[in-house]
């Protein structure tokens, strides 16, 4: 599937710029992400999903293919898959930096997260992408140079996984809790049946 984002570039292009081809500096901002190497262009990583009570661990690397700095447009690859061989996922990004920064991202995933559906993935992935919008800004403005190493320190290795309900909010609720409760109202109904029939 096919998403695309925008977000306003909270710094100076070539800063901006610079931050993105850097996967360190990338990292710390990615909910959930933990960046264990980097060599030049490729990297390796995991990332921590919870989807309800299910948590999931995908390990996987990723390589940036293109990067045009005259253009400020560059293109990642990254595929990876659960430790528990609950489903994989790979992406292929494309980021152009200038006043704003425009993402598109081709995303295949199974398993478990592709459950959520096209609507609610796109939901989670718009979320996450302001959140990381957000932590970038406050990332290129600080003028604590400690601080940032600080903070990307505490990012790079999250205590928490990134939780997809919880991240899509009220829209996932809206649509899982009708389900839930004709979930239960069939439970129920079992449950009557077998009382009655002793």
């Amino acid at each position: 599937m096919k998403l695309t984002h925008s977000f306003t570039s909270p710094a100076p292009a070539e800063e901006v710029w610079d931050a993105l081809i850097d996967p360190g500096r990338v990292a710390p901002c990615l909910p959930g992400a933990t960046l264990t190497s980097v060599d030049g262009k490729t990297f390796s990583g995991e990332v921590k999903v919870k989807l309800g009570p299910v948590q999931l661990l995908y390990r996987g690397t990723g390589e940036f293919v293109e990067i045009d700095p005259v253009l400020r447009r560059a293109v990642m690859k990254a595929a990876g898959k659960d430790t528990r061989g609950n489903g994989t996922a790979s992406a292929v990004v494309t980021f152009v930096v200038g006043d704003s920064v425009e993402v598109e991202t081709d995303l295949a995933i199974t398993g478990r997260p592709a459950q959520l559906g096209r609507g609610l993935i796109a939901e989670v992935s718009g979320r996450l992408v302001d959140q990381f919008a957000e932590c970038l800004a406050s990332t290129l403005g600080s003028v604590d140079p400690d601080e940032v190493a600080q903070q990307q320190h505490l990012r790079v290795v999250p205590d928490e996984p990134i939780d997809l309900i919880d991240t899509a909010g009220v829209p996932v609720l809206k649509r899982v809790l009708p389900l839930a409760a004709a979930a239960l109202a069939v439970v129920l109904l079992v449950v009557l049946r077998r009382r009655r029939q002793r």
